[in-house]
């Protein structure tokens, strides 16, 4: 009986010293495992008790028994400390100085594209204008044969166009609008609009690509002369590019206009002296346009002996290649940041 109290004493004394010596919660379970467990030296000795008389059993029974609710609460005692100070390292851990200067949130900006676009349909706004959209997919009619280019035309050659089947193409302008808008309205009825929206060739370098963005115009009404669109373009380029710009006009040839011009305005980089941009020649070019042919108008049910019309046309990435000095059409389509942040 006394070398079993002595032993149960044995096993109290050591596993208050274990207990002392766990830093983590899991050394706690195994301190429990060790003596209280299944196979537990405090568990052998409740098994050893049939081995003892009738009178001696109750008494160890009990010993064992309290040694045990001793060691219990050490154990759940330890265990609720362990768990406060895990809890305080995290909190420590974790803790935000509010002092501290805040996290400037990343903000999101206006890609450059779009910004020319805004810029440039915001000043076509100003003067009167309305925008129109219409398909990305294209039939061949409204593309070409509203525009007065039939099959046969010889400026088709122009254009490499990405057919999806014979008569279905994606539109390699957006002057299909002007046909449509035309058509839209009673015949000879005035208007004023812009087309911005994607185009697609088959092109592919530094200043072109197989994807990209034009805004087409157009002006129908009594009595519209070519001197009406050199004022309105003019307007509209030092809008754009500063009040200081040149402006020029070059005679041209497109199908749907006649007469045609190119449009070209004093070098960005330059001012006009001459430099590499321009080719020493003081000019870029930076639209085409012209007064609308008589052609396109009875095609679309205007009547060209009572209205008369013109129409212009230009690239949004040309825009904003000559406006914020890019010489590689190809940085606007990359999502390079250090490109894009310049914004």
């Amino acid at each position: 009986m006394t070398m079993i109290s002595d032993k149960i004493e044995a096993i109290k004394a050591a596993v208050d010293e274990q207990i002392a010596k766990s830093e983590a919660l899991q050394d706690v379970q195994n301190i429990r495992v060790k003596y209280l467990g299944k196979k537990g030296e405090l568990t052998s000795i409740m098994k050893d008790l049939k081995n003892l008389s009738k009178e001696e059993r109750p008494q160890v029974g009990q010993l064992v028994n309290t040694a045990r609710g001793i060691i219990e609460d050490h154990l759940k005692a330890r265990m609720e400390e362990l768990k406060e100070k895990s809890l305080e390292m995290k909190i420590q851990s974790e803790k935000i100085d509010i002092t501290l200067p805040g996290r400037k949130p990343v903000m999101g900006h206006e890609h450059p594209l779009h910004l020319t676009r805004r810029l440039m349909e915001q000043s076509f706004l100003n003067m009167g204008f309305s925008i129109v959209e219409g398909p990305d997919i294209e039939s061949d009619y409204y593309n070409f044969q509203s525009l007065n280019l039939p099959e046969d035309h010889p400026a088709r050659d122009m254009q490499d166009s990405m057919y999806v089947t014979q008569n279905i193409l994606l539109r390699t302008h957006t002057s299909p609008l002007e046909a449509r808008t035309l058509q839209a309205h009673k015949p000879n009825e005035p208007f004023k609009i812009i087309a911005p929206g994607k185009v697609y060739r088959c092109d592919y370098d530094a200043t072109h690509s197989p994807v990209f963005h034009q805004m087409e115009g157009m002006i129908v009404d009594k009595g519209i002369r070519f001197s009406d669109l050199k004022g309105m373009l003019e307007d509209f380029l030092r809008d754009i590019f500063g009040p200081q710009t040149k402006v020029r006009f070059r005679a041209s040839y497109f199908p749907f206009t006649e007469p045609s011009a190119e449009v070209d305005i004093s070098c960005v980089m330059c001012g006009g002296k001459g430099c590499r941009v321009c080719s020493h020649t003081g000019w870029l070019e930076i639209l085409g346009c012209g007064m609308t042919n008589f052609e396109v108008l009875r095609m679309n049910g205007y009547d060209p002996n009572q209205v008369s019309a013109f129409a212009f046309g230009m690239g949004v990435e040309r825009i904003a290649m000559l406006k914020y000095g890019i010489d590689d059409l190809r940085l606007f389509y990359e999502n390079d940041m250090r490109f894009l942040n310049q914004f």
